[in-house]
């Protein structure tokens, strides 16, 4: 939640704004609070002029409820959004004008907690949805609905249809963005996390962490069409530009399937380092990478496609989760957790070239073009 100091700062700004609005057009103008769950919520910074750079990085902050705004022309922090409660996953729209940003009334449930006591916590649905983020006014434009606790999803080419993964209902929702309603919910195996939509829109891969397996379905029916057995509890998936591979990460399991996409199956396993978590995976604009973050590990690992052979590693913030790549692939940013910070590492040397602090908990990272104004 933002901290006293912030709730000044945006008060403060509101008042100013509400007496130019009264002197330039005679109107009034009302405070109001930034709401913590559902509903509108306001930035506590006005909009940068150095937030209308060339790509902008979106960061959830899982604990302290706001998405962060990174210019990645100069590796600072340009606002700070709420959103609601629990934001992991995120995307941007295909214009930049749009993030979507998935949040949860689920408890968190730290992995040294008993299943049993994770189901005794209370869940709060009516906090569960998907925030449409105007990314022009720094503000939740609506909440659309994202099925129960929704975590990861993507955003359709066209920026039409959103797939959302329900983990604890262990479904897949898809979401009309216009009418703002599920047109359709999937059975997609036992928590579902990770999802991708095929380079050409015509696949939607989601993965079932406690089935340890991908459901393939149909992106304009919504129906199975396959199910691939992966290692144990896989989390994150990416595709090659062509569509012809696909990386997915497991996390206990400690490794990435490599995917033969048009037949269903697993045609490598790469082993990850000791103490590896595989997490967040993205592949090279060029196709000739693959980046996995480690979790645990603290690094982010570099595949080469050609040899499935691990060629590279930095070390980054703690627990690195998602990962994003600049559209020329020449920086990628990881959403480091518990050290509340993002690291922007250079892909051709490998090396950390700036460490950007954000929010609490940081979980999902995202890049997109910065709308014109």
């Amino acid at each position: 939640m933002p901290s006293n100091l912030q709730h000044h700062r945006f008060y403060a700004s509101l008042r100013t704004t509400c007496l130019i609005g009264l002197l330039a057009m005679s109107s009034g103008c009302k405070e109001r609070p930034a709401l913590g769950g559902r509903g509108d919520t306001a930035s506590s910074a006005e909009p940068s002029s150095a937030s209308t750079g060339d790509e902008l990085a979106y960061v959830t902050n899982e604990d302290s409820q706001n998405l962060s705004v990174i210019d990645t022309r100069t590796d600072s922090l340009v606002a700070t959004i709420p959103v609601g409660t629990r934001p992991r996953g995120v995307k941007v729209s295909p214009d930049g004008r749009t993030v979507y940003v998935a949040l949860s009334g689920s408890p968190k449930c730290p992995p040294s907690m008993p299943d049993e006591e994770c189901e005794k916590l209370k869940a709060d649905k009516s906090k569960d949805g998907i925030a449409e983020v105007d990314v022009a006014g720094r503000r939740v434009r609506r909440i659309l609905p994202g099925g129960s606790d929704p975590e990861q999803f993507d955003v359709t080419s066209d920026g039409k249809r959103l797939y959302i993964a329900n983990e604890d209902a262990g479904t897949a929702s898809v979401v009309d963005v216009e009418k703002g309603t599920i047109d359709t919910t999937v059975k997609v195996g036992a928590e579902p996390e990770g999802v991708r939509i095929s380079p050409d829109g015509k696949l939607v891969y989601v993965t079932a962490e406690s089935d340890t397996s991908i459901r393939v379905l149909d992106a304009a029916s919504g129906a199975v069409k396959a199910r691939i057995k992966t290692d144990r509890r896989p989390r994150d998936i990416a595709f090659t530009r062509d569509g012809s591979r696909a990386y997915a990460t497991a996390e206990v399991g400690g490794t990435v399937s490599v995917i033969d996409v048009p037949h269903n199956r697993v045609i490598a396993t790469i082993k990850m380092p000791k103490d590896a978590k595989p997490m967040g995976v993205r592949v090279s604009p060029d196709g000739e990478r693959v980046y996995v973050a480690t979790g645990r590990g603290g690094t982010v690992e570099v595949i080469d496609r050609a040899s499935n052979k691990i060629v590279g590693s930095v070390k980054v913030g703690q627990r690195p989760w998602g990962i994003a790549l600049t559209r020329d692939g020449k920086k990628l940013y990881t959403a480091n957790g518990p050290s509340n910070d993002v690291s922007v590492v250079d892909t051709d040397k490998l090396t950390v070239i700036a460490t950007v602090p954000v929010g609490k908990i940081p979980w999902g990272v995202a890049i997109g073009p910065a709308p014109a104004k």
